[in-house]
C-alpha cells in the first residue's frame, strides 16, 4: 500500500502537526508501506535543521531517517524560493519538485493525508 503525506504546517509552531506526520510516516515505513512525503507552504521548513536552541524533536533528522529507511521526500520548489531557503540548507535526502510531481503522487497513491 502506498501512502502520501502532505505537510503544509510550519514546524515547531507548538501544534506538533509536523512531528505527528513524521511519526505516522515512521510507523507506515516500519509496517512495509511505500511512504512519500511532500512538503509544501511552511512545511518546507521541516527539511531544515532547527535554528537556535535545541527543540524537543529535530524534525529534519527524523525526515532524514525516514528517507534512509526508504521514504521518498520532495519539497515544493516555489515554496522554498518564497521562503528564502537555499537548496544547501535542506536535508540532502530531499528532492526539490513541483506541482506536477505532487499531482503524480496524488494520482498514484492509495492513501493521501494532509497535515
Amino acid at each position: 500500500m502506498s501512502l502520501l503525506l502532505v505537510l503544509s504546517s510550519k514546524p515547531y509552531d507548538g501544534t506538533d502537526a509536523a512531528w505527528n506526520a513524521l511519526r505516522l510516516a515512521g510507523k507506515a515505513v516500519d509496517a512495509g508501506m511505500a511512504v512519500r512525503l511532500f512538503l509544501i507552504n511552511a512545511g518546507v521548513d521541516t527539511a531544515r535543521p532547527p535554528e537556535g536552541g535545541q527543540p524537543e524533536f529535530d524534525l529534519a533528522a527524523m525526515l532524514q531517517d525516514l528517507a534512509r529507511k526508504g521514504a521518498e521526500v520532495k519539497l515544493c520548489s516555489t515554496c522554498i524560493q518564497r521562503c528564502g531557503i537555499a537548496s544547501a540548507d535542506i536535508v540532502p535526502e530531499a528532492q526539490v519538485a513541483g506541482m506536477d510531481d505532487l499531482l503524480e503522487w496524488v494520482r498514484s497513491s492509495e492513501k493521501v493525508i494532509s497535515f
